[in-house]
């Protein structure tokens, strides 16, 4: 049996990843980017990339399978697909590079079929005609009709940073209309009561600013602790 120190340099699968608790994905399939954001400090998502399925109402939400290739290159995406389970969210490490797609339109026929639950792309994808289509939300940083090359190296089942986005494999990763964020098995004890009170509190302020009043204490008391006699 090869052991990992004898692969090409470059070259890494890490074992397979954890998987959230059951009913986890169901549950947090419902809560918005932003309500989630906001309960793990507003200050975790990737920048800069852009959802290419049409329908914005379509919820990316799984497991993390990550991905690191060299920008323009996607070897090990492919064996990523290979062995990724149905439910899983391949995030990948491209660099931000868009002068070659990473993923396309047979890729996404493929995914479909093993029953994939998205991708999130630090890169490029092409076909963008066949990734407005339903069933399988992609996020990338950009598009291009360029394909790639299919040399390596690369890593799967490793940490990895996507457009700003620490990712490791097994997170639950989570992506709608604002974003994507990735959320670690240390923070899912109490999360999900955290984002229902935020809905809850946010259903309030809502029905207030429709009623056309205004909490002003909620504003002045941040600016008196600030010391601004208000």
């Amino acid at each position: 049996m090869t052991t990992e120190a004898e692969w090409p340099v470059g070259y890494r699968i890490g074992p397979p990843h954890s998987r959230p608790p059951e009913g986890m994905v169901d549950e947090f399939r419902h809560f918005p980017v932003p309500v989630v954001g906001d309960c793990l400090g507003r200050s975790v998502g990737t920048r800069g990339l852009r959802p290419f399925h049409a329908a914005y109402d379509e919820v990316l939400c799984g497991p993390a399978l990550t991905v690191r290739v060299r920008p323009g290159d996607n070897l090990m995406l492919h064996k990523a697909m290979l062995i990724a389970e149905p439910g899983d969210v391949i995030v990948v490490d491209g660099g931000g590079d868009l002068t070659q797609a990473l993923i396309g339109g047979l890729m996404r026929t493929t995914a479909v079929s093993r029953r994939l639950a998205g991708f999130v792309i630090d890169g490029a994808i092409r076909d963008v005609a066949e990734w407005a289509a339903r069933g399988l939300p992609v996020f990338a940083a950009g598009n291009t009709h360029r394909g790639p090359s299919k040399v390596g190296p690369g890593e799967i089942n490793v940490p990895i940073a996507c457009a700003g986005l620490a990712v490791s494999p097994g997170d639950l990763v989570l992506g709608d209309a604002d974003g994507v964020i990735a959320v670690r098995p240390e923070q899912y004890n109490g999360l999900a009561d955290k984002c229902r009170d935020q809905l809850a509190r946010e259903d309030r302020i809502r029905r207030q600013n429709a009623s056309g009043k205004t909490d002003v204490e909620r504003i002045d008391s941040i600016l008196r602790a600030q010391g601004l006699p208000v």
